[in-house]
């Protein structure tokens, strides 16, 4: 594996835009687990409640901190490889949300759209009177940071995207014709779990009971029968098939000129072999971004900091 830094442009922040990347170390490819086991990093949970419900946080005090923000089939726990290829490299503080209706946290009446997405964490990062925050994003989440830029300037120090749903994903949602050439993945699983529902979540589990879950994912991990079982199972409880159709419907209406407003440092890491972006994101982004980062990784689908945790929290500057 290795990665290609095609954007690295001289400028400021706490995410070290100028970090280097490096191969990865420790084991290689899913080299971790996801663990739920927040006292590993000192992580406090606790419920915030906000206008759109309560909000499971789980939470550390200290220096420069960060906001995890995980995607679709994800939660808190998602981010735990990230956690462990970082360790030891300083307290740094850690806010890691379960965004409503996903993880722990209940659904709202109706889903949230990415302004209610962002008034939520404002919401938290006000509870836990954190005044800015360098934000990172996976799929969805990578989406919703970019929005909190937008709408929350002076608190959102850097962004970073891994493995982002952006561009593509956004034409995908508006035009599905379209995008069931440019994003078939997307587009056929978009259209499966509006017809299914949430009927969709045990026949997942039963396809896991017989072993044939690492069939179903393996368009969005590039090794799936190397993944630590953790990781699929996760990947099983945490898919919301009423959440991801909501977060597409949102991605269709919305504008992405919003972006240009982005003043902070972003850098966009995508993998070779995403399924439900495409390379030419990162080509887009610089368009719309003209200061943006990017970085690609080979070897890798759409869990980036999952499948090279320690190549992510390099090109990050974390360690």
């Amino acid at each position: 594996m290795h990665a290609i830094d095609t954007g690295s442009p001289e400028r400021t922040g706490a995410l070290d835009p100028t970090a280097c990347v490096g191969a990865v170390g420790h084991d290689g490819y899913a080299p971790f687990p996801v663990v739920a086991d927040p006292e590993r990093w000192r992580l406090e949970r606790t419920v915030v409640p906000t206008a759109d419900g309560p909000v499971v946080v789980h939470h550390r005090a200290g220096h420069h901190p960060l906001l995890l923000l995980h995607g679709v089939a994800g939660s808190w726990t998602t981010w735990t490889p990230l956690l462990r290829a970082v360790e030891g490299a300083g307290a740094r503080g850690l806010v890691l949300v379960d965004l409503p209706g996903w993880g722990s946290s209940p659904a709202p009446a109706e889903p949230l759209d990415l302004d209610a997405s962002a008034r939520v964490l404002t919401a938290v990062l006000d509870a836990l009177a954190i005044a800015s925050v360098d934000v990172v994003g996976h799929s969805l989440g990578a989406f919703v940071a970019m929005h909190l830029a937008v709408t929350a300037l002076t608190r959102v120090r850097s962004v970073a995207l891994v493995s982002g749903t952006t561009v593509a994903t956004a034409d995908a949602a508006r035009h599905p014709l379209r995008g069931l050439r440019t994003l078939p993945a997307f587009t056929l699983l978009r259209a499966g779990l509006t017809i299914t529902g949430e009927t969709a979540r045990p026949f997942l589990r039963g396809i896991a009971r017989v072993g044939l879950l690492p069939l179903v994912a393996s368009p969005v991990f590039t090794h799936v029968r190397r993944l630590d079982p953790s990781v699929l199972d996760a990947f099983v409880d945490e898919l919301r098939p009423t959440g991801f159709t909501a977060a597409a419907r949102s991605a269709a209406g919305y504008d992405l000129d919003r972006w240009r407003a982005v003043t902070c440092p972003v850098t966009a890491i995508a993998g070779r072999d995403d399924v439900f972006a495409r390379v030419s994101d990162l080509d887009a982004l610089s368009d719309l971004l003209p200061q943006v980062r990017t970085v690609l990784l080979d070897d890798c689908g759409h869990f980036a900091h999952v499948e090279h945790p320690d190549a992510v929290a390099r090109v990050l500057g974390l360690v």
